[in-house]
């Protein structure tokens, strides 16, 4: 089973992402602010991470920079979700392997998740 660690702050957003990943089978672990996501377990190594830019405590691009810096989450793909930001404006500021805009249909999402983690 894969694992994708995702940081959203919209409870909404979340929860819904968490359902509907759970249901495709992989294991979903989700975090509401950079903070809470730097407390994580690192002993577990995820597939993939799902990033909103806006968090109340920071950014999502800077967290993918953080990740990507890091030895051992630098091969780890990154995809970034956004209402706000455009995606040649995250694509300058961090090197996230994949950018989402919301609303985003969770069929893509789906899809793109694959393509990542194979």
């Amino acid at each position: 089973m894969k694992t994708i660690y995702i940081v959203e702050d919209e409870t909404g957003i979340r929860d819904a992402l968490q359902l509907l990943l759970s249901f495709e089978n992989y294991d979903v672990r989700s975090f509401a602010t950079v903070e809470a996501f730097n407390k994580r377990d690192k002993s577990v190594t995820p597939d993939i991470f799902i990033l909103d830019v806006m968090l109340p405590d920071g950014l999502g691009t800077d967290l993918c920079n953080q990740l990507k810096e890091e030895p051992e989450t630098s091969q780890i793909p990154v995809m970034i979700i956004s209402a706000h930001a455009k995606a040649e404006n995250v694509t300058e500021a961090c090197e996230a392997d994949e950018f989402i805009a919301k609303p985003f249909d969770i069929d893509d999402v789906l899809l793109k998740i694959e393509k990542l983690t194979n």
